[in-house]
Parts: structure tokens; C-alpha cells; sequence
């Protein structure tokens, strides 16, 4: 009965498709492959659930800039984003920017992450990645390295928050605090020089008298 049914089968391949039996299953076995192939790509599987412990979901959520005033350089290197609790800062020409909002950038792993709590206007004029370049000394630039230096500062003061400065560190002598400015006139040094002793103890003025005296 199988036998019958088998040559019926091949008898009927034959007759509608025109191919031999062999090629017929050869065919099919290759469409059928094909399907499961497209199935796979297109949603046959059901789709995992991807991970929600995301980075971005663990960083904390932004808080408002928050106004520090005058910090000195030493106090600035608290806030390189190492501590999620502080707002990550930078500055350039003294100009301190919160710049949390692109933490990927200045945080820590970050392409940028060691201008992060440094004022590095020298190391943005020159693109330095030096350690002695991440300083606010810009004494000596180009005016190509200058106005590279100034297109940063623009983009920090159109995207971010100024948030306070950097103190000078540069030392003040007691006499400069001290001292007040003398108005010193060429009245007063003619009138210094006239009082001024000769060498017999005497004083110029009396001199210039004698001299008048005699000329009468």
C-alpha cells in the first residue's frame, strides 16, 4: 500500500511541478530552511528583557548649580567627580563651570576626566594632556593656542553654569598692601634739596642768602 502510494506521489510531482522527485524535496528542504531563517531574524524568538541597571539610571539625578564664590584652587580639586555627592566642576581663566550635566565627558573614565576640579586653560590652548600643562598659566601662549583657548570658554559659557572663580594665589608683599601712594612733585625735591646740609653744616638756603647779598 506504501509502495503505491509513493509511486502516486512521484507520479504527481512529476505531472505538476515538472521536477524530479529527488529535486522536488531538495527544493522544499531549502525553502523551509530559508523560512526559519527570517523567522529567527524577525521576532521568532521572543525578546529578552534587557537590563535596567543601566549607568546612566545609577548616576544620581542632576542638582541645581549651587554658587561657591571665591575657592581656591586647592578646594576646586574636591569636585573632579570622584564624590557622586558634588557637583563635578572646571574652570578656565578662573571662571569655575559646573559641568555635571556632561559627566561622561569630564567624570571619572571620561575622555577629559583630568581637567575635571583644574582650571586647565593651558592644557585646553594647547590640547595637552601633560600633567604640567593642567595649570591657569596661560603666560607665553600663541595667539593661535590664545583663541583655541577662547572657543572653549565660550562654548562652557553658553552650555554651563558659572558657579564662582579661582583665588589668585599670587603673593602680596606687606609693604604693597601697607603702603599708600606718595604724590611726590618737583616743588617737593627742590624744596628737599634746597634744605639739604652742605659740608660745613650749613644749609643751602643760608648759602643762596649770601650770595644774593653780595650781588646787591
Amino acid at each position: 500500500m506504501s509502495v503505491q502510494l509513493w509511486e502516486t506521489l512521484k507520479e504527481a510531482i512529476v505531472l505538476y511541478t515538472g521536477l524530479t522527485p529527488s529535486t522536488f524535496f531538495t527544493v522544499l528542504a531549502l525553502i523551509l530552511a530559508a523560512y526559519y531563517v527570517v523567522l529567527g531574524f524577525f521576532g521568532g524568538q521572543p525578546e529578552r528583557p534587557r537590563p535596567r541597571h543601566t549607568e546612566e539610571e545609577e548616576m544620581p539625578p542632576l542638582r541645581p548649580p549651587v554658587q561657591l564664590g571665591e575657592i581656591t584652587a586647592e578646594e576646586l580639586k574636591a569636585y573632579d567627580g570622584t564624590d557622586t555627592g558634588k557637583p563635578l566642576l572646571m574652570a578656565i581663566k578662573g571662571q569655575i563651570y559646573d559641568v555635571s550635566q556632561s559627566r561622561m565627558f569630564y567624570g571619572p573614565g571620561g575622555p577629559y576626566a583630568l581637567f575635571a576640579g583644574k582650571d586647565a586653560s593651558r592644557a585646553l590652548a594647547k590640547m595637552s594632556f601633560e600633567e604640567k600643562d593642567l595649570t591657569g598659566d596661560i603666560s607665553g601662549l600663541g595667539p593661535f593656542e590664545l583663541d583655541a583657548l577662547q572657543d572653549w570658554e565660550y562654548k562652557f559659557m553658553s552650555k554651563y553654569v558659572k558657579v564662582g572663580t579661582v583665588k589668585s594665589e599670587l603673593p602680596v608683599t606687606e609693604s604693597e598692601s601697607t603702603a599708600e601712594p606718595s604724590e611726590t612733585t618737583s616743588r617737593d625735591i627742590d624744596t628737599a634739596s634746597a634744605v639739604k646740609p652742605n659740608e660745613d653744616g650749613k644749609s643751602e638756603i643760608g648759602a643762596v642768602k649770601k650770595r644774593k647779598l653780595f650781588r646787591r
